[in-house]
């Protein structure tokens, strides 16, 4: 039982640290959610079935690369073109590793106005593809919440099901 309960907590630390890297990008939100998940599973009450654990996995890793590709997306949808769309992807790796967690919401904006720029496209076009690099982004919190807020659903609910109301 000792074991339960240190594996509860940490499970409920990493659902709560998973919901706020949803919104952080330096932590990784959905995996922490997921490993949350995998602790309540390992302890003596809890059991979820293989195709529950495996069916999240893959909407976990599903998830982290939308996440990278969703600006793109939002870059391409706005206007933007290849050169955009590339500004936009190099503007993500940069922000990973320059001014985090900053980095990442400025530099694909920047990155996708500075390769429509390079590509000679108007300025008002070039904001125009910055800006859907941005929703991308935004449209990838939002994706990534669900995920996190459903995992942590259902650790809430097994949690009160094996250890609360039985």
């Amino acid at each position: 039982m000792a074991v339960d309960i240190i594996l509860i907590i940490l499970g409920l630390i990493l659902m709560i640290a998973g919901i706020a890297g949803c919104i952080i990008p330096v932590l990784p939100g959905v995996p922490f959610s997921y490993v949350g998940i995998l602790f309540l599973h390992f302890t003596s009450r809890v059991e979820f079935p293989f195709e529950f654990l495996v069916g999240w996995a893959a909407i976990v890793v599903l998830v982290q690369i939308l996440d990278y590709y969703v600006p793109v997306w939002g870059t391409k949808k706005f206007g933007g073109g290849k050169k955009g769309a590339w500004g936009c992807t190099i503007g993500i790796i940069l922000g990973l590793f320059i001014l985090p967690p900053w980095g990442i919401i400025i530099f694909p904006f920047l990155g996708a106005v500075v390769g429509e720029l390079i590509d000679e496209k108007d300025s008002k076009v070039a904001i125009k593809a910055g800006f859907g690099a941005f929703i991308g982004f935004l449209a990838g919190i939002v994706m990534k919440l669900a995920v996190a807020i459903a995992l942590c659903l259902y650790f809430v609910k097994e949690v009160l099901d094996a250890y609360i109301l039985t």
